[in-house]
């Protein structure tokens, strides 16, 4: 009883629904960022003047910028304050969002896009300050996990919100004042955390030393994913036979050498390699890495293939946006019930176990729409099959990797998991891009039209990272959930 007793007196206890209250403004600002635009890709497409192929660039240009910006501003959010740089990466997402609602073209929408890519940080950071608050409770990891499986539910909830506005506007008034409504949004969420989440000094109370900071370790691991981007977009280009493409790719892969040795040599290094190493670390943030791979660069392959019209192409749904709405709509309400439902299943199979079986799933889910995408019943078993899996693992990573984690670098091991999922997702939109390059005539009614054999690839890689992602998860030590791993 007195454990109880002192637990529920702890101040940092007592405020937390309130801190939580206004995180979950932030998630539902984030989840109608990820939800709006999905139905209405098709309409962007046409608004700017280009196919549904290429918009895949916009997300693999978007993801790039995030999984570069991630580690830094982790690492920032663990020396200065993690209120300081959710605020700084909130301003940043509210530039790029208000930059589409304005952009008279192709490169300014590419250049707002990735702008509007700060805001994977939020829920990492989020995390870290639920988890910062909580230490000493004795509940900490419990806590933590049960607060992040709120926000995401709250994500989940605003992402329907988004995806049913956007699918129920798109005919009804300009792209402009459509596109304005999410910068709107995040333009509120800037003044909420402004005013009401608390600002607590990071670990460099006396300021950021910046002459010290890991600027090599920055420049080199952005060459490393530049080159391999700029690799896959040649081949986009010039098709998989062009000998610089893949030159480009093998310099990318091999820049990744230097950078780690140079990470090592490192004090207070950008990103902490030799905790990525832990046994606790590395199979959260390699499964991150798949995760992202359909989480994120799915998103626009399986809105296209929805809105085709199956008497021009031989395949798709279609559907008009306020159909995608609605399957984006099944998708976020068995996410949501697979995060609300994290501490159950946590607490019957081990937080371990259900992470694996919720891989399984979206292996699983994808995997059916190979033999399964003719009809919208279909289509809808398909997503709600996936969503169970995506909810759970989009609470339960960042959390592992916090309990996983030494206190003072919670923000840095949350942040990898976003950085690392922002990769696989951008690398995957760009071999999905590739895949889904038209083959349709230059004119007339197929024009622009993806193969099918496109969407079959995209499916097929995903449904394989996830499976990959449940074997590597096996790896991970059952104790590494709660606390962090000797790896002495």
């Amino acid at each position: 009883m007195s454990t109880v007793r002192t637990v529920s007196s702890d101040p940092r206890t007592r405020s937390l629904a309130a801190i939580v209250g206004f995180l979950v403004c932030v998630e539902l600002a984030s989840g109608i960022l990820q939800g709006y635009y999905t139905p209405i890709f098709t309409d962007i497409a046409d608004h700017l003047d280009i196919t549904d192929a290429d918009v895949n660039w916009f997300e693999a240009a978007q993801l790039i910028v995030s999984a570069l910006v991630v580690p830094p501003l982790a690492r920032l959010g663990d020396l200065v304050g993690h209120k300081k740089v959710l605020l700084l990466s909130t301003a940043v997402t509210a530039v790029g969002s208000w930059m589409l609602a304005f952009a008279p073209g192709f490169t300014t929408f590419l250049v707002g896009w990735a702008l509007q890519g700060a805001f994977v940080i939020w829920l990492p950071l989020e995390v870290a300050i639920i988890h910062r608050r909580t230490a000493g409770t004795g509940r900490q990891a419990l806590l933590t996990r049960r607060a992040a499986a709120v926000l995401v539910g709250a994500l989940e909830l605003a992402v329907i919100i988004g995806a049913l506005t956007s699918g129920a506007l798109v005919e009804s008034t300009s792209m402009e004042v459509l596109l304005a409504l999410p910068a709107v949004a995040v333009t509120l969420c800037l003044f909420l955390v402004w005013f009401g989440v608390e600002d607590v000094p990071g670990e460099a109370t006396d300021g950021v030393d910046w002459s010290r900071f890991d600027w090599g370790g920055l420049a080199l691991v952005s060459i490393a994913l530049g080159l391999v981007m700029a690799g896959l977009v040649v081949i986009r280009l010039d098709g998989p036979g062009s000998v610089w493409a893949w030159l480009l790719v093998l310099a990318g892969v091999a820049a990744f050498v230097p950078f780690v040795r140079h990470e090592e040599r490192r004090p207070d290094p950008i990103v902490d390699v030799r905790l990525m190493r832990t046994p606790g670390q590395w199979p959260v943030q390699l499964t991150a890495f798949l995760f992202g791979m359909s989480v994120l660069g799915a998103q626009i392959p399986l809105s296209t293939f929805a809105r085709t019209d199956p008497s021009v192409a031989g395949y798709g749904l279609g559907a008009d946006a306020s159909f995608v709405s609605a399957l984006i709509g099944v998708y976020v309400v068995f996410m949501a019930i697979g995060a609300f439902t994290l501490p159950l299943t946590s607490r019957l199979l081990g937080p371990r176990t259900a992470l694996v079986v919720s891989s399984l799933l979206i292996a699983t889910g994808y995997a059916l729409w190979l033999p399964l995408h003719e009809t919208t019943g279909q289509a809808l078993l398909n997503m709600a099959v996936i969503g169970l899996g995506t909810g759970a693992l989009v609470a339960a990573l960042p959390a592992t990797a916090a309990a996983a984690a030494p206190p003072e670098r919670t923000g840095f091991a949350t942040g990898m998991t976003n950085a690392t999922k922002t990769v696989g997702g951008a690398l995957a939109s760009s071999v999905f891009a590739i895949a889904l390059a038209s083959t349709g005539s230059l004119e007339g009614p197929d024009e622009g039209q993806a193969p099918l054999s496109g969407y079959l690839t995209v499916w097929t890689i995903c449904a394989a990272a996830s499976l990959l992602a449940a074997l590597v998860l096996t790896r991970l030590p059952r104790e590494a959930t709660e606390r962090p791993v000797d790896v002495s």
